[in-house]
């Protein structure tokens, strides 16, 4: 093994990230060495990369990107238990909780009070954009499987579209999906996995919208197009879906969302919204129709990784559709442009290239 490893890094407030190299670092207690096998590019990756106002207030500098990764422990230190070897392949949860807070003690780890976050420089200054990089042992999953490394690196963000899912209880119910980015593609693989009667997707890229059908849905829209409300109500014999879930963050979107529900319905909603919350007829859409609203950051800590892993391992969802591109990281810049201009869905990095 070199003593060097190439990483891409942030250390200024400015556009892009820097391809260098660091000394390969050496595992502290609890941590483990782990040599990135895979890394996915999330959308924070890339508001991290134009270090636009969402990234300033989702990340400290210096960081090394990269959340979304698979690799294969090199080195376990001291005080991490014998449950880790060299040679497992682990999964980073992005999500580093405290352990101490309330939530951490009640089963909520995820959304724990005093939350730092790997490949956004809270808590640690490594992520999964580097040839090695250190992952605390806490918050490393071990794979159960021998799942492919490109299926596992997706693991992250399936583990939200399941944790959605499984509060969205889409069992015989129609589906709708608003945005079909990489988390609404994923949804809609998981509904129809858990038995969702119909799907109904919708975006405004025409691109997304054929990977939803691949991902199974029934019905698309380009709501930019087409009248969204008008097709939903048409599917649904004039009723409304009995699931919705918010997944593009969009305005537009996000506040119609409680109009498309039958009375009774449920809504999750996961994107991330950059502007206020209007509802037109709150009485009208969410209190005379007695639905119920939850929301989802993250994933169970870690049941939702173990049921996402069991889910793609026996091919229940295939999410290979969704890869688009796999590109060594020295050409980066390459992957980011596509993502700029709209021509991939997930992009993997491979760091040892």
């Amino acid at each position: 093994m070199d003593d060097k490893t190439k990483v891409l890094i942030k250390e200024t407030e400015r556009e892009g990230y820097e391809y260098k190299e660091m000394p390969i670092p050496e595992p502290g207690k609890g941590e483990l060495l782990v040599k990135v096998l895979l890394a996915s590019i999330c959308g924070s990756d890339i508001a991290l990369y134009k270090w636009n106002e969402i990234a300033k207030a989702i990340a400290t500098l210096p960081f090394i990107p990269g959340h979304e990764c698979v690799g294969e422990v090199m080195k376990v230190g001291s005080g991490c238990g014998d449950e880790y070897t060299v040679g497992q392949r682990v999964c980073c949860e992005n999500h580093f909780y405290c352990g101490k807070c309330y939530q951490c003690l009640h089963d909520q780890r995820h959304i724990c009070q005093n939350l730092n976050q790997y490949g956004h420089g809270r808590g640690t200054i490594y992520g999964g954009c580097s040839q090695y990089t250190i992952i605390p042992a806490r918050y490393a999953y071990i794979l159960k499987t021998d799942i492919e490394s490109k299926k596992a690196c997706l693991l992250e963000p399936f583990g939200v579209a399941h944790h959605a899912m499984e509060a969205l209880k889409p069992s015989g119910e129609s589906v709708l999906v608003l945005g079909c980015g990489p988390i609404g593609l994923l949804a809609i693989g998981i509904a129809k996995a858990m038995g969702a009667a119909k799907i109904i997707a919708t975006d405004i890229i025409e691109y997304r919208l054929d990977k939803a059908k691949q991902m199974g849905a029934d019905v698309v829209v380009n709501c930019k197009r087409e009248g969204l409300k008008e097709i939903v109500f048409r599917e649904t014999s004039e009723d409304g879906v009995g699931r919705v879930i918010e997944c593009s963050g969009a305005a537009p979107l996000l506040n119609s969302s409680f109009s498309f529900l039958r009375k009774g319905g449920r809504i999750v909603l996961v994107g991330l919204p950059k502007q206020p919350l209007h509802i037109e007829n709150v009485l009208r859409d969410i209190v005379f129709k007695s639905i119920t609203m939850k929301t989802v950051h993250g994933r169970k800590i870690f049941s939702t990784w173990e049921k996402s892993e069991q889910l793609i391992y026996e091919n229940k969802v295939d999410v290979l559709p969704l890869i688009t591109h796999e590109i060594p990281m020295s050409r980066f810049e390459e992957a980011f442009q596509l993502l700029f201009n709209a021509q991939g869905c997930k992009i993997l990095l491979d760091p040892q290239k």
